[in-house]
């Protein structure tokens, strides 16, 4: 006599049911929610790695906001003058030679300064007059004029040194730094307002830190201006 097949347990049977294989497959991450991870990723790292380049041109421009703010700190940094007297060769001031600008071989005073009385910064102004020459230097923290006499030669020449606290508060000006200074100070601007911009950005990926984070943002705002509005005469 055959023997018939019992009929299936029901564990076996709720086994079968809930076994992955008869599991409908997961539904793939929508595209746009991919696309924005990947934006947060991208902008989290641009945001740490530009404040790591950034990090000493941030620094430089905070210190030198205070030393800005508070010149009265630095009593020890005093201005100094410095003022020196000499005699030109009268053949640099009244010559005919090529080159010459009204009769001045400009290029060899501008160095005869410089070596005989260690003269720095750029030249700004060179103005000549039929009795005299003006010769101006400018850098950050310094400037230097000299006055010549272009009949006898002689002139005076008048240092001023700012000391180190007046060089790098013309740095963070950009005053009489030079042209690469100047782009140095746009792109420490610029990687200034990414560093902001991209914490900003950043803020809305945070779920739980996003609403105190905007609140406090919009109160330092509302604080810079108010502060503008009733505090600036």
């Amino acid at each position: 006599m055959s023997r018939s097949n019992p009929p299936p347990s029901p564990t076996i049977a709720r086994a079968g049911a809930s076994s992955p294989a008869n599991e409908p497959a997961a539904a793939p991450r929508p595209r746009r929610r991919a696309l924005s991870i990947r934006f947060a990723a991208l902008v989290r790292w641009l945001h740490i790695y530009v404040s790591m380049l950034g990090l000493a041109a941030v620094l430089f421009f905070s210190v030198t906001g205070i030393t800005l703010n508070h010149p009265d700190w630095f009593v020890g940094e005093m201005e100094r003058r410095i003022e020196d007297e000499g005699q030109m060769p009268t053949e640099l001031l009244r010559s005919d030679a090529p080159g010459t600008v009204d009769g001045v071989s400009k290029l060899e005073v501008v160095e005869s300064l410089r070596r005989d009385h260690n003269v720095r910064g750029a030249l700004v102004e060179f103005d000549i007059d039929d009795h005299e020459c003006l010769v101006a230097f400018k850098g950050p923290g310094y400037s230097a004029d000299a006055f010549i006499d272009r009949e006898d030669g002689r002139y005076t020449l008048s240092q001023n040194l700012q000391g180190f606290v007046g060089v790098i508060n013309d740095l963070h000006k950009g005053r009489d730094a030079g042209p690469v200074w100047s782009v140095l100070v746009d792109v420490s601007a610029a990687v200034l307002t990414f560093i902001s911009l991209s914490g900003l950005i950043l803020i809305f990926y945070l779920k739980l830190r996003r609403v105190p984070g905007l609140a406090l943002a919009i109160a330092g705002t509302a604080l810079v201006g108010l502060l503008y509005w009733f505090g600036s005469p």
